[in-house]
């Protein structure tokens, strides 16, 4: 689809939204107003979002046809609006959008293009479960660090999220920087001159399509390297890692913080070494927010209190 991110957005509403549609119409399987958004003030407030949305995909992932969303910019999105600590209430209408613009451009497709195109965001209803669970939203603020993070992951059940958390908690990397690694994002050894050791490269593209390095110890390098050495790819399932975190955090006697924890307690524990490298606050800050590639230095101040 061409157009703007209006226009476009304009198009995929004509799909889906019948005014005064009925209630028992819009639930019935079998009728044709099923799935239907009947209300001109929920439209419009669905249609805000998608509108903030695509202009999100437009500058962070380049993205100017809003036909090639995927489930990886439904969960980019929800990550980036979750970093700012949303209401629940906003969260859920958020997820509640993403849903009807599913149904939309599945309509579109089959409307205009006459192709049945299987979108799948049901990702949305994942990320929204565990925020809700783990009170990642307003009024809920505390300290996510955990308290031990090294025995957090010890109790883990399965190897490989054993490696994604440590990756995690040394890098500070985003859960889709680790939730896909391939053999060509391995970029070799480097001095951490801020540390003074020698520390292993990952080249990760996380939230919003923005991509740096995530600096690992040798031995995580090396197992990960081990790993790729013998498969393909490096991937989990971001849903079954995150029951194991909770499961774990029983075992360890943590509050469940997901893996976002495991990035607290990177945040808290790099400040500390650009502080004894003798970086004045404002310089460490400012180290710590692009490491962490976050846009502003302001949302780092959030993982430090």
């Amino acid at each position: 689809m061409r157009g703007s991110v209006y226009y476009q957005s304009s198009q995929l509403v004509k799909q889906i939204f019948i005014e005064g549609a009925k209630k028992q119409d819009r639930v019935n399987p079998n009728h044709e107003h099923y799935q239907m958004v009947a209300s001109y003030k929920t439209m419009e407030s669905y249609r805000n979002i998608w509108n903030n949305f695509f202009n999100y995909l437009l500058e962070h992932w380049k993205i100017k046809d809003f036909e090639k969303i995927e489930s990886v910019h439904i969960s980019s999105y929800m990550d980036y609006k979750i970093e700012y600590y949303p209401s629940k209430q906003y969260l859920e209408k958020i997820s509640a959008a993403l849903g009807k613009l599913e149904i939309a451009l599945k309509l579109f497709s089959k409307n205009i293009h006459g192709v049945e195109k299987d979108y799948d965001f049901s990702i949305r209803q994942t990320i929204l479960d565990n925020a809700r669970d783990l009170k990642f939203v307003a009024n809920n603020y505390h300290n996510r660090a955990y308290a031990n993070p090294e025995l957090l992951i010890s109790n883990l059940q399965n190897s490989l999220h054993k490696l994604a958390a440590t990756i995690q908690l040394e890098g500070g990397s985003r859960i889709e920087g680790v939730a896909l690694i391939k053999p060509e994002q391995l970029f070799g050894i480097k001095l951490d001159s801020i540390t003074n050791t020698q520390k292993g490269i990952i080249f990760t593209k996380e939230k919003g399509g923005k991509a740096g390095e995530v600096l690992v110890s040798l031995s995580t390098y090396k197992e990960l390297e081990q790993y790729l050495n013998q498969f393909d790819k490096f991937k989990i399932n971001r849903q079954a890692y995150y029951n194991d975190i909770k499961q774990s955090s029983i075992i360890s006697n943590e509050n469940s913080e997901a893996s976002h924890g495991f990035r607290w307690n990177f945040a808290k524990r790099r400040m500390f070494e650009y502080g004894k490298a003798r970086f004045k606050y404002e310089e460490c800050l400012l180290q710590v927010s692009y490491e962490m590639k976050h846009n502003r230095a302001s949302i780092t101040t959030h993982y430090l209190a």
